[in-house]
């Protein structure tokens, strides 16, 4: 590969080169550089990856099958960019050559650095994504799990992007991005503390006790009751003061 190429996982599984995004061919050629992405870092045994392919009724022609696949995928992704060994396949690229681990990457460096400095980390990993996790092969038995987890670091990216936008200072800029957040994903709790205290911190107080009232029907929709925190927020939006719980610390 070049080293400007990029395998993308995180939204249709492609290539995308400096001249533009790439097909990597028939789904069965998506799937078997899907299970490769999956297992990056180690090899993968043939079985193991015929088994992706074919479930438990693999045809009598599935080795051969197997090494047209990767041979197909050398023509696309470069002769060097699948390793093979002791019957086993692996990616032999860098980690910044897949959208899925330059992602992790970014994330775990905006985990440790502040300001400014975070959230163009959080952006730059956010922006990496397309779509759902390996496109139409999100719901296949190989990649579920896989894609359920990045799901999760996303979600986890996003809240720390909003978190930090509104840390530096930006209160008006993301509460459009949160109210949408919420619709999205109305039990995680983090992302209505953060759209209550941006309401606030943009001098909206009624409009953020309306906001703690509507999660308080939310969670008495899925039979919970609000937290501790919850309770303290709307305590001091009525007495004038500043919030103090797990969504500014």
């Amino acid at each position: 590969m070049n080293r400007h190429d990029l395998i993308r996982v995180l939204g249709p599984i492609d290539l995308l080169s400096p001249s533009g995004p790439r097909s990597v061919g028939t789904p069965s050629s998506r799937r078997l550089l899907g299970v490769l992405v999956v297992g990056a870092g180690r090899a993968i045994p043939a079985d193991q990856l015929i088994w992706a392919l074919w479930g438990d009724a693999p045809p009598r022609s599935a080795r051969s099958s197997l090494q047209t696949y990767v041979s197909r995928l050398r023509k696309v992704l470069g002769p060097g960019a699948i390793g093979r060994a002791d019957h086993s396949y692996w990616l032999a690229v860098g980690r910044d050559q897949i959208d899925a681990l330059r992602f992790e990457d970014l994330l775990t460096d905006a985990t440790v650095a502040d300001g400014e400095r975070r959230l163009a980390l959080c952006r730059a990993a956010l922006g990496l994504w397309r779509g759902e996790p390996f496109g139409e092969l999100i719901d296949d038995e190989p990649f579920r799990l896989e894609a359920m987890r990045l799901e999760e670091l996303r979600i986890t990216a996003m809240e720390l992007a909003l978190e930090t936008e509104l840390a530096v200072g930006h209160p008006e800029i993301v509460v459009a991005e949160l109210e949408n957040a919420v619709r999205e994903h109305p039990y995680r709790e983090r992302l209505w503390h953060l759209l209550i205290e941006a309401l606030r911190r943009d001098d909206r107080r009624v409009e953020a006790l309306r906001i703690c009232q509507e999660f308080r029907k939310v969670l008495a929709t899925a039979g919970l009751t609000p937290s501790a925190d919850l309770c303290a927020i709307e305590g001091s939006i009525l007495e004038g003061g500043p919030i103090e719980s797990g969504a500014t610390r």
